[in-house]
């Protein structure tokens, strides 16, 4: 029987950097996988996948609208969908065989199969049609991530009714796609198709889009979308959808009881995502989840079994890759005997869409809920020199300062570049910085970090220089 200090099941974002700090840490470890590539959801059908097609479809897009103005005369561009998925698949294969490359720099042991739990201190790996192979270790760490959810009254047939995964390897491009979602998956999926052609519409049960970001950021998203012609219903409950042949009728009523009606040639539903602990045997070891679905863990991480952790999809908090890295890191420090540290508070959020979205820290909603005494300084991106020069105008920057004490509690952006920025703000909050901090520190000029600046000049006393 094979043998190891740190046994991770699961190589997605959060699994395959905890396997690297644990070997960092002196840790003899394995990893166990279920599919044949390395990188889970994010690397294979998520995050690297969806913004090969994002950048793809914006550089055609730009072709089409935007070179004309910018002095670049071109014959009328025509969209390669097939080159573009191919493209994607190509940055993907590079990505995976680099975490690859990874484990064998670091010693660690790779395991292709499903990881079912016999104890608390063995696991058996089953590989499709070979005889399975039981493995022992002191410690675990669960990373299996999640899947998308389902409609229970509309069964994804992986053709015309398609999740995330389906869509980013369509091969054409719809006439009309139906969007059922107005989350991050679903607009930056639907962003893809619009900029190609097609016609986007967006169906979402709640009265704004990315309803966990500030109100603002929803607002400027939703009309600048609009603005490139994308469609949206709001505040609309689906109720049923059918599929017959190459055509998918969407049934919904919205909230003042009207029955409405949408008919595409593709569905993308995008609700959300759920746990994934399928065959994981965790009744084998007395390890239960919460209504949701979620592995239950204390502050640690650490689930009831004391030698198991869990970290990212399958654990509370957001779905997001970065976390999940972060509580790798967590754990495999944890099990070293060193105090490391995440401030949940400050995980920022980004949407690729264009202009990008980003958020960190609280939003106006969750200051107002809380009766927290602020103030807001904004700025627009169209004031700014480098975005008048790029053409990427729209959007703005928005700080939430406490009033008092002038400490920065929020920091929301669209822009151009919003994904990047938003870095800043997390290293300044972390450090608990002041609107006047951030306002008397010097930004390259010409730059989009500028606009932060800028908005931090708006926060104290109102006196941005550019607006």
């Amino acid at each position: 029987m094979n043998t190891f200090d740190v046994i991770v099941i699961g190589s997605g974002p959060g699994g395959y950097v905890a396997a690297i700090r644990c070997a960092q840490l002196g840790f003899k470890t394995a990893i166990i996988e279920k599919y044949f590539t390395l990188g889970g959801t994010c690397l294979n059908v998520g995050c690297i996948p969806s913004k090969a097609l994002l950048d793809s479809s914006e550089h055609f897009y730009n072709a089409v609208h935007n070179f004309e103005n910018l002095g670049i005369e071109i014959q009328q561009p025509k969209a390669n969908l097939n080159r573009m998925v191919q493209r994607k698949n190509e940055v993907v294969d590079q990505t995976t065989k680099g975490i690859n490359y990874l484990m064998d720099k670091n010693k660690i042991v790779v395991y292709q199969g499903v990881g079912s739990f016999i104890s608390e201190k063995q696991i058996a790996v089953k590989k499709s049609g070979e005889e399975t192979e039981v493995l022992e270790s002191k410690y675990f760490i669960i990373a299996t991530g999640s899947k998308p959810v389902n409609l229970p009254f509309a069964p994804v047939d992986k053709e015309r009714i398609i999740t995330s995964t389906e869509a980013l390897n369509l091969k054409e491009i719809p006439k009309h796609l139906i969007v059922i979602g107005g989350g991050v998956i679903g607009l930056e999926l639907g962003s893809v198709y619009k900029r190609l052609g097609a016609e986007v519409t967006v169906i979402e049960y709640l009265d704004s889009l990315i309803p966990t970001m500030d109100g603002a950021l929803s607002k400027e998203l939703q009309r600048v979308l609009k603005k490139q012609g994308m469609k949206f219903s709001l505040s609309t409950k689906v109720t049923s959808i059918k599929r017959a042949g190459e055509e998918v009728e969407v049934h919904c009523e919205n909230k003042n009881g009207e029955k409405l009606s949408f008919k595409g040639d593709y569905c993308l539903v995008s609700v959300g995502r759920k746990p994934y602990t399928e065959g994981l045997g965790l009744e084998n070891i007395n390890l239960g989840v919460d209504e949701k679905g979620r592995i239950k863990v204390n502050a640690n991480l650490q689930t009831q079994v004391p030698n198991i952790y869990a970290i990212g999809d399958v654990v509370e908090g957001p779905m997001l890759a970065h976390k999940a890295e972060e509580e790798g890191v967590f754990v495999a420090e944890i099990l070293a005997g060193q105090k490391p540290h995440i401030n949940y508070h400050l995980i920022p959020g980004v949407v690729y869409t264009w202009p990008e979205v980003s958020g960190v820290g609280y939003t106006e909603e969750l200051l107002k809920e809380k009766g927290k005494q602020y103030k807001v300084g904004q700025f627009p991106m169209r004031a700014l020199g480098r975005a008048r020069a790029s053409g990427d105008i729209e959007g703005f920057v928005k700080i939430l300062a406490d009033k008092k004490t002038d400490e920065v509690l929020g920091v929301h952006i669209i822009s151009a570049r919003a994904a990047d920025l938003i870095a800043d703000a997390v290293t300044l909050m972390e450090y608990r910085a002041s609107a006047e901090d951030i306002a008397r520190m010097c930004h390259a000029h010409p730059t989009y970090s500028e606009a932060l600046k800028e908005a931090a000049l708006d926060a104290t006393d109102k006196r941005a220089i550019h607006m």
